[in-house]
């Protein structure tokens, strides 16, 4: 189980907590199950991850050019439900935020956030590295995914307001450039066929004067990758209206 830690939630860098100006109106959310308060890390290899099989042939849509793009199909099925069957083992905490009238996104999720290289690793070499092959930023290439993993958990009510993704200075050159998101329920997920599908939860980007840009809705194994720092268009996670969002957060990494 995740330690406890009491107060102000917990901030992470790249996580997303930088609300735009002007601030959006605070709404309350209803989202029941909140789970412990606070925040959760854990370091080292925690739980008993799945093997992930590397991916060939791999279909990259481009939303936005270079700075947006899904990938339908990143885990399977069987390795999304393991991922979330293995979080819940190990307990989500509760993440929320002051609010926008504070200076800071809205936000209401559960997460797990953990510190494995070597998870990191696999997820890259799975077919993460593939895709930035020919993508630079400022003469530096990809080299890896942040070890920092996180899990989080949306239930009915829960959302993250509109925000930005901020670039973290990992040293020795190393910088995050990237948001990897990769959905472990939603569309094409077992529970579909029960009744029990996702409703709502979906990441919609926006331009600078406030129109939308894309609207992706969770599909099961499918990962979204967006260009993230100074040039990171501003997001949100909609409201989850029926059943449980989960997903999986890394960013990827350039020098």
């Amino acid at each position: 189980m995740p330690p406890k830690r009491k107060g102000r939630a917990a901030m992470e860098p790249a996580e997303g907590d930088a609300a735009p100006p002007p601030p959006p109106r605070r709404s309350k959310s209803s989202g029941p199950n909140k789970g412990k308060k606070g925040g959760a890390a854990c370091s080292g290899s925690v739980g008993r991850w799945p093997p992930i099989k590397p991916k060939k042939d791999l279909q990259i849509n481009r939303l936005k050019g270079t700075h947006l793009l899904t990938v339908p199909n990143f885990f399977t099925s069987a390795e999304a439900k393991a991922f979330v069957d293995i979080a819940e083992s190990m307990g989500f905490t509760h993440q929320g935020s002051l609010g926008p009238l504070k200076g800071e996104a809205y936000r209401d999720n559960d997460r797990i956030s953990v510190t494995d290289p070597l998870l990191a690793q696999t997820i890259w070499e799975s077919g993460i590295k593939r895709i930035f092959e020919d993508i630079s930023i400022s003469g530096k290439a990809a080299i890896s995914l942040n070890p920092n993993i996180r899990f989080y958990r949306y239930t009915e009510g829960q959302r993250f307001g509109r925000h930005i993704d901020e670039s973290v200075d990992l040293g020795d050159g190393s910088r995050t450039q990237y948001t990897l998101l990769v959905y472990l329920s939603g569309k094409g997920s077992a529970k579909d066929s029960s009744g029990q599908a996702l409703v709502g939860g979906e990441t919609v980007f926006y331009d600078h004067r406030g129109g939308v840009v894309a609207e992706v809705a969770p599909v099961q194994g499918m990962a979204l990758l967006h260009l993230h720092g100074a040039k990171c268009m501003l997001h949100e996670a909609r409201v989850v209206k029926k059943n449980i969002k989960y997903v999986l957060r890394s960013d990827v990494v350039f020098a």
